[in-house]
């Protein structure tokens, strides 16, 4: 039995390993303090979790707050680098409200954040190292792919105003079809109008099942490109042991004020909900002032309690 297995949990455990992982791969670690302050979270609270975030006065009169994210840090405290690749990877405590949870809690997440010249390859590898992220929590997992701009696309063909995309948007997420059908028609929206997108969000499987289908959609919907970019992004995995890991859905949405291009969540058997989320997010970059293109991921380690001894150790 290795050391780290006589003396760290399962989270410790999986926790050092992905550090391993990501240093493997050129990132270098990133660490920050515990602190932030609030203004940062507050211009920014659609990309949080929570609305909710812990507040203080420090000496200086300036209100602090105990960070609730830690991408956000990243963004701010770098600069961009013209032609060059900034590969970081985190290991932090952040401190949130949760779903499940009365009052905050302090949740470990280990993450990595991919910054500058973000091209193609760079998504690749991100998206590579997410399903070998999920790979070290359990055997059996599933990684979720989708491309946002080709979501919104579809969704901004129908919509008339912001609120109603807002709404189909959600319905997206949560794949209810009917919900989509019930919002456009509340808002005077052609019948048959949304048949595209509901088509879109049918489209669910493996790349190599489901990428012609979807290919021939988006042609027919002006998002050609953009479909080549989410075929290029998982032709990686094809006759790889990680091939039938991967599924297209587009159900895997951001918040599309800050996310764009390839999204994706990471789901584990026996555990409810996404233990890893990611994505593109040069929206947000620009949100920021910076003229960077980023791609990342985090892994939730608190979501991964449910896990037994044997899953957790799993390597």
């Amino acid at each position: 039995m290795m050391i780290e297995d006589q003396v760290m949990d399962a989270q410790e455990r999986i926790g050092f390993r992905l550090r391993g992982l990501y240093n493997g791969y050129g990132y270098s670690r990133y660490r920050m303090g515990k602190f932030e302050e609030y203004d940062l979270y507050s211009r920014n609270k659609d990309f949080l979790f929570s609305d909710s975030v812990i507040t203080f006065t420090d000496t200086n009169g300036r209100l602090m707050a105990l960070k609730p994210d830690v991408t956000l840090s990243i963004v701010k405290n770098g600069r961009d680098n013209p032609g060059q690749i900034r590969k970081v990877y985190y290991h932090e405590n952040v401190y949130r409200v949760t779903s499940a949870e009365d009052g905050f809690r302090e949740q470990t997440q280990v993450g990595v954040e991919c910054m500058g010249d973000v091209d193609g390859a760079c998504v690749a590898e991100v998206l590579k190292l997410a399903a070998e992220s999920l790979k070290l929590c359990a055997d059996e997992f599933v990684l979720e792919v989708s491309h946002l701009d080709i979501l919104s696309s579809f969704v901004d063909g129908i919509a008339p105003d912001a609120a109603t995309r807002e709404a189909i948007l959600h319905c997206a997420g949560e794949k209810n079809l009917h919900g989509i059908r019930r919002i456009c028609r509340e808002n005077g929206i052609a019948e048959g109008a949304e048949e595209p997108l509901i088509q879109l969000l049918s489209l669910y499987g493996a790349p190599k099942a489901v990428m012609p289908k979807i290919r021939a959609l988006a042609d027919e919907n002006g998002v050609g490109e953009a479909a080549a970019e989410l075929g290029r992004a998982v032709a990686g995995f094809a006759g790889t042991p990680m091939e039938n890991k991967i599924r297209v859905d587009f159900s895997a949405t951001g918040d599309t004020k800050y996310y764009n291009g390839i999204a994706f969540k990471g789901f584990i058997s026996g555990v409810p909900g996404s233990v890893l989320s990611g994505g593109q997010y040069d929206h947000l970059m620009r949100r920021m002032g910076r003229r960077d293109k980023a791609v990342g991921f985090a892994v939730f380690l608190n979501m991964l309690e449910r896990l037994n001894e044997e899953a957790g150790t799993n390597a």
